[in-house]
């Protein structure tokens, strides 16, 4: 196929909807553009093939015999893609909705809040992977991520959700009620890790704390990795805004805790323009994390 004997796309576009609608106006008023616009497309389209679509004898144009082809051509194609565009966004956007978090993110931040997003959209499907794993965004898979970090991902988009340093917490029952010492020199009490690698894990290698195997080492999902720590099971590090409550109720006592204002949870999405319920989900999360 030599693309250079297709006319420009504009003209052909013109002209279908002039063939569709039977006058200049109309065709304007479909594709939103002028009258004066359509009638310059038509004499290019003419001038590019060398060959008269319409013919211009009376008070109003009507289309020629090789206007008659490029109509019905054109009617057939145009309809077509369109068709294909339709059935292609739609699969698009009648899919569930995919958003990735982390554990730890999802059983104590996100989950409470989902409620209140379904009862503004009943009717979206939603998936809600909840690992530690940083995932790849795509077109028809996972549509949102929520990460940790400084929001300087390659690639793409990326907001401040939620504000928050990382903290090394303990109950009182495991460290005691007298002065702590430093997260480093824990090593030796039980500590407790989610499984794989998540942004706490993260954190404590770039602090250049090793955690020791055979010491008491208990690695758990995320949504029980608090209740652990509660319970006194071992030390463990997290976002200081998920244990605020158990800091200010003595359950838990703070060991260390960073100091980078950039840090905390992002919404992370692909640039581009996103379907509806993505905006929904965005628009949604975006407010509850202004809500705190």
């Amino acid at each position: 196929m030599d693309w250079r004997d297709l006319p420009p796309l504009t003209a052909l576009r013109s002209f279908a909807a002039f063939a569709e609608t039977g006058s200049v106006v109309a065709a304007g008023d479909a594709l939103g553009v002028s009258h004066a616009a359509i009638s310059q497309q038509l004499r290019s389209l003419e001038a590019h093939l060398d060959v008269a679509l319409l013919n211009r004898d009376g008070r109003s144009m009507t289309l020629t015999a090789e206007g008659e082809q490029m109509a019905n051509t054109l009617h057939s194609s145009f309809g077509g893609m369109i068709d294909t565009v339709r059935l292609i966004t739609g699969a698009r956007d009648e899919r569930p909705l995919h958003v990735s978090t982390t554990p730890t993110f999802a059983a104590s931040w996100l989950m409470p809040r989902l409620p209140k997003f379904r009862d503004l959209h009943p009717q979206v499907d939603l998936m809600l992977d909840p690992t530690p794993e940083v995932v790849t965004l795509s077109s028809t898979g996972i549509d949102l991520a929520i990460r940790y970090g400084a929001g300087d991902w390659p690639g793409l988009d990326s907001e401040m959700l939620l504000r928050s340093p990382m903290v090394v917490v303990a109950a009182p029952s495991l460290v005691g009620e007298g002065a702590l010492p430093r997260a480093e020199d824990l090593t030796d009490l039980p500590w407790l890790e989610e499984f794989c690698t998540s942004e706490a894990t993260r954190w404590l290698a770039q602090q250049g704390v090793k955690l020791k195997f055979g010491l008491g080492l208990t690695q758990v999902p995320g949504n029980l990795l608090l209740d652990g720590a509660r319970d006194g099971q071992g030390v463990a590090v997290t976002v200081r805004t998920f244990v605020e409550r158990d800091i200010a109720a003595g359950r838990l006592r703070v060991i260390e805790t960073e100091d980078r204002p950039e840090m905390g949870y992002h919404i992370v999405t692909r640039p581009g323009v996103m379907r509806p319920v993505l905006k929904d989900f965005v628009r949604w999360i975006r407010r509850e994390g202004a809500i705190g």
